[in-house]
């Protein structure tokens, strides 16, 4: 939208206004501050030295019309109609008709919309330099039997890439010495820790969890797996945005019937008088200033609700969706693991745990732990008023578990391979948990589930929008039998499961093909291209910056019920848009009988001009949140 320069930003770190400031345009500031300073002195009566024409007014037209006016003239060469012409058509109507404070207050909110829109896409290009460092500057590479740290740009395909615990992977390629747990959400989507091994594939992105890996770098750069997401998302953010705004589509509209009709009215009555009267009454000011109310009034009620929509383009989009594309972790779940439950063995068994003892035991051996779904145990231990104790030897090892000694008893926590008397497939007909069994001098004690948890909020927000006639669908990197429980209880029919982000990305792609208005709804890097590519991206408040950046909206709250809120208020402006627009046809056409005919002054034509387009502000005002109202009001 907007052709002017931008600002360059400062290489220090000001406080966040200052930062904010230094990103705009110092003249495009300027430029709507001095029109919104005239605008002002007009309305306070500064009309000299000829009230008929006031200078101030003219002076900051012609200075605030500059870029908007150039803007439109390459839309006309281009044979289409947008706003800025619009807009334009209606600010000198405005002027013709002596309403200078109305002309320049239109023109101050063009302007300060593109100063929006420029902040915007600053924001967006910052995110994927906050996502390359993510990556290590220097990692350890083996070269000639030695560890060299050299930077990552230097890494090359077939070199050993030593990863300590902590670390972020830089490279993809697979593991030749070494066993640990990667948490690989950022790439697959998988919620829990994944246990690899010598032979194992690893993922640039990914965060190694706790043993050392000797890593063969296969796909350095642009090719890794991060690499690839930050492409695809410049790609799709670079790509024709899916639909043409509905204030440019409805203006066009308006302003060509108007022209239209003065043409026609000078050519059957040679009246001039009567063809300005035809133009002055017929004008878009209705939707010109009515639209952006709406839109903006949309947007402030929709933040009241916990929500963020970033441009009014992509809440007119969102108004006209069809489609809602879930991501699962971290989206339609909280992204965390936790314990749903515990089992222990009948009273039948030699040896008998109750559950808060098995829970108090398996908190203690872990609680020395770096794993995930140890301090997921640790969390729940807790929350239940159970304070681990002191453990001796603690040892861990990576795929097993870890084993500890407890009040002179070993306690060993972790998998089948620890455990191998636990009983196996308990957790079958849920395939979304994680068994972590427990083990007390040799014995087996009991098991603890682990999970994902669903949000609270998913299962009604789906069933909402199935009334609201949307069509719901998952994608997610998670395993399909997973995927499937989770939308299973959702209620969701349509999944595809164990995508990476290109394939989400080939996904959307599918659906929009097909015809489908998508919204996507995401939380992680993993989803930044789908989120980028969709008509309207939906990232969650909780999610990752970039998610957040990639995404046209976003959840602050990460309630999904927000979702549910944001499409009905994004409907209803869209709605009273509609009314207006229809409204405006009517009286133009009304009107621009009556002035056709000599019926109606060029005087008559501006009250009704005025008149009408007051009534359309009034009613795109309906939707301004008054003070005292809540979250969904």
């Amino acid at each position: 939208m907007s052709t002017h320069s931008r600002a360059s930003t400062p290489t220090d770190s000001p406080a966040p206004g200052m930062e904010l400031l230094s990103r705009i345009d110092r003249g495009d500031l300027a430029r709507t501050l001095a029109v919104a300073a005239c605008a002002v002195a007009v309305a306070l009566g500064v009309t000299g030295p000829w009230p008929a024409v006031p200078v101030i007014a003219v002076v900051g037209i012609v200075l605030g019309c500059w870029p908007i006016a150039v803007e439109a003239v390459e839309d006309v060469i281009h044979r289409r109609m947008s706003m800025e012409a619009s807009m334009l058509i209606a600010i000198v109507a405005a002027a013709a008709i002596g309403e200078w404070t109305t002309a320049l207050v239109i023109t101050a909110f063009v302007l300060a919309a593109e100063i929006l829109e420029d902040l915007s896409m600053d924001r967006g290009r910052d995110a994927l330099t906050d996502l390359m460092s993510f990556l290590p500057e220097i990692v350890q590479v083996r070269r000639s039997g030695s560890v060299l740290a050299v930077p990552l740009a230097e890494v090359v395909v077939g070199d050993t890439v030593v990863i300590v615990p902590g670390e972020r992977v830089p490279v993809d390629g697979r593991i030749l010495l070494g066993t640990s747990s990667l948490d690989q959400s950022r790439i697959t989507g998988e919620p829990l820790p994944v246990d690899v091994t010598t032979g194992d594939e690893v993922f640039a992105g990914s965060v190694n969890q706790v043993g050392a890996l000797d890593v063969r770098a296969e796909r350095v750069g642009a090719e890794s797996s991060i690499g690839r997401i930050i492409s695809a998302v410049e790609e799709a953010q670079s790509s024709e945005p899916p639909a043409q705004r509905l204030a440019d589509r409805l203006a066009a509209w308006l302003v060509g019937f108007a022209l239209i009709g003065a043409v026609v009215t000078y050519l059957f009555t040679r009246d001039l008088t009567a063809t300005i009267s035809v133009v002055v009454v017929a004008g878009a000011c209705g939707i010109a200033a009515g639209t952006p109310l709406a839109v903006l009034a949309a947007i402030a009620r929709i933040a009241r609700s916990g929500a963020f929509v970033k441009d009014g383009a992509h809440l007119e989009a969102l108004s006209s969706i069809d489609t809602v594309v879930f991501d699962k972790t971290g989206t339609l779940t909280t992204g965390a693991p936790a314990v749903v439950s515990i089992s222990v063995p009948d009273s039948d068994a030699i040896l008998r745990f109750d559950v808060e003892t098995v829970l108090s035991l398996a908190a203690t051996a872990e609680s020395y732990s770096e794993h995930p779904l140890g301090k997921a145990i640790v969390a729940h231990a807790l929350d239940h008023g159970l304070t681990p104790a002191s453990a001796e030897d603690f040892a861990y090892r990576p795929g097993h578990g870890v084993t500890a000694i407890v009040d002179g008893h070993t306690v060993s926590v972790g998998s089948t391979r620890l455990v191998p008397d636990a009983p196996t497939g308990a957790s079958a007909d849920d395939p979304t948990t994680t068994e972590i069994h427990v083990s007390v001098d040799g014995a087996y004690a009991g098991t603890i589930f682990i999970a994902d948890a669903i949000r609270e909020s998913a299962v009604d927000a789906v069933a909402q929008l199935s009334r609201m006639g949307l069509r719901t669908m998952m994608i997610t990197g998670d395993r399909p039998e997973t995927a499937r429980a989770v939308a299973a209880h959702i209620g969701i029919d349509d999944v595809r499961a164990g995508l990476l982000p290109e394939e989400k990305l080939a996904a959307v792609d599918a659906e929009r093909t097909a015809g489908r208005s998508i919204t996507m709804v995401g939380d992680g890097v993993n989803d930044a291209p789908a989120l980028a590519r969709a008509d309207v991206g939906i990232a969650m408040g909780s999610g990752t910056d970039l998610a957040r950046e990639s995404a046209d909206v976003v959840l602050i709250s990460s309630d999904l019920s927000d979702l549910v809120h944001t499409v009905s208020v994004a409907r209803r402006a869209r709605r009273i848009v509609m009314v207006n627009f229809v409204g405006t046809i009517a009286i133009d056409l009304i009107g621009m009988g009556l002035a056709a005919f000599g019926l109606l002054s060029p005087v008559a034509a501006a009250f009704i001009h005025v008149g009408s387009e007051t009534a359309f502000i009034l009613n795109s005002a309906r939707l301004i949140p008054g003070r005292a109202s809540g979250r969904r009001r």
